[in-house]
């Protein structure tokens, strides 16, 4: 029997692909994301929440375009869960890329596009009302008690947004509540009971983190978003590995290289592609028009990236044998991959060997771990 998955509470939590409407208010840190899942039989029905629209029936077609949701879901589930530490502990260098933030994501069903805003009302009982799709570990939200499924009501005693509008429009809500307050006081609905729940406001590195829909094995940076796209997310072998690649991203935006080597718009522009759910993927043929890095940029945001690693307490020992892996088995001749964009890497591992040593060093006499 073919299986979709539905919102219940206690599942496993999901981060689906951000696409047309991701909710851009500071609170978020990130992507929007989908329920919680569990596997449900085709036959069942998702049960209709008071004041929202009882689901139609599941045909054929929104049970696959579901399938494809969940799969994108499990993989940016991932990525939030290795950014998380990298975010949460590095806020000290973040500098001017800080922000309040509150530690959750939210979503409706109108945050999926055309024919995946049905599939999403009826495989994942979305409605018209915001409700928390995911709270980030060490939070604010988290230590608060804030759950997947709560249905967002009021923030700050103001009535939030509903409807086609509410993901671009929270923010508007959001954002000046949280410059004035250390502390906001939420209204949700929780299993048809409302209650208020006071979450404290966190400071934490305001990067958006990013799952590409495509295969290439590369990685995006714009300045304020870090992207692995879902064929890298394939190639890491490990959580150490993938939360180098995120920290590297974050480094050459902490560094300001995408403005002084003029590639945020390009690259901006392809990270607003792939986040779809069927991307332009003839945006990737030959380089994308982005230029390589030179050896001195990259050897800069990998001495900065190993530090936001450790600090995150994940192992950098891997960090070096991971670059001569991906080089082996993606070298810069293939054009839409990461060692294309980053080619230097005999000069990057030398360098990336001699921090590591650094950070052991640091690390072994308990010193701060400061670049």
């Amino acid at each position: 029997m073919q299986h979709i998955h539905a919102l219940r509470r206690g599942a496993t939590m999901s981060y689906a692909l951000a696409t047309l409407s991701t909710i851009s208010f500071s609170l978020l840190l990130g992507a929007c994301s989908t329920p919680p899942v569990r596997p449900q039989a085709a036959t069942e029905r998702p049960t209709a929440t008071a004041g929202e629209t009882p689901a139609p029936a599941l045909t054929p077609q929104m049970a696959q375009d579901a399938e494809l949701l969940n799969r994108m879901a499990s993989q940016l589930d991932r990525l939030y869960r290795v950014a998380a530490p990298l975010l949460i502990n590095n806020v000290d260098l973040c500098k001017a890329q800080a922000r309040n933030l509150l530690g959750f994501t939210a979503k409706n069903r109108y945050s999926y596009p055309g024919d995946y805003n049905e599939a999403a009302h009826v495989a994942f009982g979305m409605g018209e009302h915001l409700q928390v799709t995911g709270v980030l570990a060490g939070s604010g939200a988290a230590q608060a008690g804030l759950q997947r499924g709560d249905r967002l009501l009021t923030a700050g005693g103001k009535k939030l947004p509903t409807g086609a509008n509410a993901p671009s429009t929270a923010g508007g809500v959001f954002g000046p509540l949280l410059t004035a307050t250390t502390s906001l006081p939420i209204g949700i609905e929780r299993d048809g009971d409302k209650r208020s729940i006071t979450v404290p406001v966190t400071r934490a590195c305001g990067f958006g983190i990013e799952l590409g829909n495509a295969d290439n094995v590369n990685a995006y940076n714009d300045g304020s978003r870090v992207m692995v796209t879902r064929g890298m997310l394939a190639f890491v072998r490990s959580d150490d590995e993938l939360a180098y690649l995120l920290a590297t991203g974050m480094a050459h935006s902490l560094l300001g290289h995408p403005a002084s080597q003029r590639y945020a718009g390009t690259v901006g522009g392809i990270i607003d592609n792939l986040v779809k759910v069927e991307p332009d993927t003839s945006m990737l043929i030959g380089s994308g028009g982005i230029k390589a890095m030179s050896a001195d940029t990259d050897i800069a945001a990998d001495r900065l990236a190993l530090y936001l690693t450790a600090r995150a307490g994940y192992d950098i020992d891997g960090a070096a044998p991971f670059w001569k892996r991906l080089a082996a088995n993606y070298p810069a001749t293939v054009l839409n991959g990461f060692v294309a964009n980053h080619p230097a890497t005999p000069a990057r591992v030398a360098a990336m060997e001699k921090t590591t040593a650094e950070i052991k060093s640091k690390q072994s006499t308990k010193k701060t771990l400061m670049p």
